[in-house]
């Protein structure tokens, strides 16, 4: 049997795990995160279609990640042009889009950590300090140059670099181990198997409330209203929420669900996302009527 090896002196993966843990547990954050999460949801509330654009409602993708590459490619090119002699003004061009770039990036990072877990938004919010201190370095970069400062200038840009590429693990931990801005319904199809599945007596759905029922492994969220019956699956796929705790109601005269967690609202005849945080659809079930049982089958399913 082989051995499972991260390619990590043990020492330093334990500590690096220790120190994640440690953020993830450091509730001492919630006292920064907490007020200026509620300042975030106050203006998103003002300026929903902002902050929808800026979840990447409109793409169906998260947007910050996208965002993101540019003030990281242009700083990883000029720590690799500083290297190089007689680049002219392409360093301090570059140093600069970064610096120009950096603030869409920020503002649609902070409105998707406004809707985290208190665990994630404490990574996050240290994720957001390394960010702004490599900003700073950038910053304070750039007008040396401009000064003429060269060495003093190219110090401050690996400083930068380095509290970036600080700021980038502690993303990707938020991203990849704690599941921010992951699809959370993905694996939905997998898990039902493809046809007709039985889900329950006509009779047991009650007239416009949700309802929670299992296709095999599969929790769902059934809505009749009606002759009509909408089964969506019914983990929220912005970070799980339970839709069928969720409210029923019209937006612009469609019926829809919204998650009782962080208010993602999907339409229920396709699942299609209305608001955001989510950006992800819910998967949507066709539905039957057979012998006063209702039958689901999941399209594209196994």
């Amino acid at each position: 049997m082989i051995g499972r090896s991260s390619g990590l002196p043990g020492p330093l993966q334990s500590a690096i795990e220790r120190g994640m843990h440690a953020i993830e547990e450091a509730a001492l954050l919630d006292k920064v995160a907490r007020p200026l999460s509620e300042a975030v949801h106050a203006v998103g509330e003002k300026q929903a279609r902002i902050a929808d654009l800026l979840h990447g409602v409109p793409v169906g993708h998260p947007l910050h990640p996208a965002l993101v590459l540019v003030p990281v490619g242009t700083w990883t090119s000029a720590a690799v042009l500083d290297l190089v002699p007689r680049t002219g003004p392409a360093v301090p061009v570059l140093i600069a889009t970064g610096i120009a770039s950096a603030a869409p990036a920020a503002a649609a990072g902070l409105v998707d950590w406004a809707e985290l877990h208190p665990q994630q938004q404490r990574v996050g919010l240290v994720h957001a300090v390394a960010n702004t201190a490599g900003l700073a370095l950038y910053a304070a970069s750039l007008a040396a140059r401009l000064r003429g400062r060269r060495a003093a200038g190219r110090a401050l840009s690996y400083a930068g670099f380095g509290a970036v590429m600080a700021g980038g693990f502690l993303g990707g931990h938020l991203s990849y181990r704690q599941a921010a801005g992951a699809n959370h319904v993905e694996d939905v199809p997998h898990l039902v198997t493809p046809g007709w599945h039985d889900l329950c007596a006509i009779d047991d759905l009650p007239d416009g409330r949700p309802v929670r029922r299992l296709v095999g492994e599969a929790p769902v969220v059934a809505v009749r209203r009606g002759k009509s019956i909408d089964v969506l699956a019914d983990k929220c796929s912005h970070l799980s929420g339970p839709l069928h705790e969720g409210r029923v109601h019209d937006v612009d005269g469609e019926a829809c669900i919204t998650c009782p967690w962080h208010g993602s609202t999907f339409r229920l005849d396709d699942g299609d996302v209305v608001a955001g945080p989510a950006t992800a659809p819910q998967p949507s079930f066709d539905v039957r009527v057979e012998a006063g049982r209702v039958q689901v089958r999941l399209p594209g399913a196994g």
